[in-house]
């Protein structure tokens, strides 16, 4: 039994069961840009590995990359589960994600403009009125307000699939307070740790350089144009599941973490308690959901924002990034009109296609929904991390049926899309065996005076065996992900 810890490193028995396979083509054979990875792998025996995998999970202990589950009895704390086989993505490739992301962006970007403002889009039926105004997220105070440089979504995480047909779909839109970067860096900290030379024989684009851009695009939105501008993160605090990345993003760019308590307004203008007194705030990178951001003017119940923070900010003395209001181009029943927004107001076709979808509010679609259910998989218009889906061919009677009364009761909340078959990737499961495990891509779009994009992003991995959900709160876990150089 001993000997087998010196056995190398072997994928003879990697299963595809035809799912599109990011590192094997249907035949098999590895596709061109793994070839280095596959042969540097073979060469590692079992015990080699295991131990560069104790290596890394002890680097993300000691550097505290941990997540939070709420309500579990395990234990609230969590490090964030890393797989050593890294996902590459050629340049060509990677080219063609980042145009469609860019397009994107600036579509939704003019969407928010648009509908707090002159509402164009809504006079010309292309919406219709009634599912902006009724969206969760839609917020009347923003109609009217100008942001400055005419930004809303500054900070975005774009969620992509690659289906078995090999194309890339944006699955959703994350424009509130997109979480996970920080994996993205630390997962780059960490496999150059445990595989030091494989980066420079690669040619893998950085990654590290995203904390100085963040803050170059906060400092790009300050109100004033205002060329010293104070940058504060704003964090709900320790117990928010994403506090390591808040605290971790602010650290990085040199500037102060904050809670709601360490803030006042004065004056329609906003300052932050230091030890030497009183200090305006000209930029704050929030953490916090509209709900929670203002107690005069959302939820009044709220202990986590800055009373009076919205004045401050319709005043023009504070600029939020994300802006308020952001929430509804996120919205998934929204979703469904982004290739709309793209053609009204860029008058371009999608470079990214979306996932087919059908909303239960129209009755030609719900019909479809209710008589196709074990298909299909049903998402809350709301709802975010994994939560309240239903994954029709992995679901019990019971559940298709309580989700049918769900869709009837509430049309608008409810749309569905059919089961992707998503990709998959070798990930190490025990000893010598490697198993296809389905993923996602988390790219991640800065607006500011221009559109900078990460190269690769975070690539979530639903860990668990035939699993279509990655999210982390779910079971999910992470790869680093490779953006090759040149014509690689």
């Amino acid at each position: 039994m001993r000997q087998a810890h010196f056995m190398k490193l072997s994928f003879d028995n990697y299963q595809q069961d035809g799912f599109y396979d990011e590192m094997f083509k249907p035949d098999g054979s590895v596709r061109p840009y793994y070839r280095r990875l596959l042969q540097r792998f073979s060469k590692l025996s079992v015990e080699d590995f295991d131990s560069r995998r104790q290596l890394a999970d002890l680097l993300f202990f000691n550097e505290g990359v941990t997540f939070t589950v709420y309500g579990d009895k395990k234990g609230v704390e969590r490090i964030f589960p890393f797989d050593l086989v890294p996902r590459i993505i050629p340049n060509r490739e990677w080219a063609h994600i980042e145009a469609g992301l860019t397009q994107r962006i600036i579509a939704l970007n003019l969407f928010l403009k648009d509908i707090y403002n002159d509402q164009k889009i809504l006079k010309d039926k292309v919406i219709p009125e009634e599912i902006v105004r009724q969206s969760k997220h839609f917020r009347k105070e923003m109609v009217g307000l100008k942001t400055p440089r005419d930004i809303y979504i500054h900070v975005c995480g774009t969620d992509l699939v690659r289906n078995s047909d090999g194309q890339y779909y944006v699955l959703e839109d994350n424009a509130r307070c997109p979480s996970g970067v920080s994996y993205v860096l630390e997962n780059r900290h960490t496999l150059r740790r445990v595989f030091p030379n494989l980066f420079e024989r690669y040619g893998v684009r950085p990654v590290e350089h995203y904390p100085h851009e963040l803050l170059k695009t906060l400092q790009y939105i300050a109100p004033r144009d205002n060329p010293y501008p104070t940058v504060a993160v704003l964090t709900p605090g320790i117990y928010n599941s994403a506090y390591f990345e808040h605290s971790y993003l602010a650290q990085q760019m040199g500037v102060e973490i904050v809670e709601g308590r360490d803030l006042i307004v004065k004056d329609r203008n906003v300052y932050m308690r230091t030890t030497r007194g009183l200090k305006q705030v000209d930029v704050i990178y929030r953490r916090i959901d509209d709900d929670f951001l203002d107690p005069k003017v959302f939820r009044k119940d709220s202990l986590l924002g800055v009373p009076g923070i919205v004045d401050a900010y319709r005043a023009g003395n504070v600029n939020l990034a994300n802006a308020v209001g952001t929430g509804i181009s996120d919205d998934k029943v929204m979703y469904y009109y982004v290739p709309k927004m793209i053609k009204y107001y860029l008058d371009q076709d999608p470079i990214l296609p979306n996932v087919p979808t059908y909303l239960a509010c129209v009755p030609e679609d719900q019909k479809n929904i209710l008589e196709n259910i074990e298909k299909l998989v049903i998402k809350p218009a709301n709802e975010s991390g994994g939560y309240g889906m239903l994954i029709g061919p992995q679901s019990s009677k019971y559940a298709q049926n309580k989700f049918k009364n769900l869709i009837k009761k509430n049309p608008e909340n409810y749309v569905a899309q059919p089961t992707l078959g998503l990709s998959r990737h070798a990930c190490y499961v025990d000893e010598n065996l490697f198993e296809g495990r389905h993923i996602d891509l988390r790219p991640y779009i800065l607006y500011g005076e221009k559109v900078v994009i990460i190269p690769g992003g975070l690539t979530r991995v639903a860990l668990k065996k035939g699993s279509l959900v990655v999210n982390s709160s779910q079971g999910g876990g992470s790869k680093d992900t490779w953006v090759l150089e040149g014509n690689r």
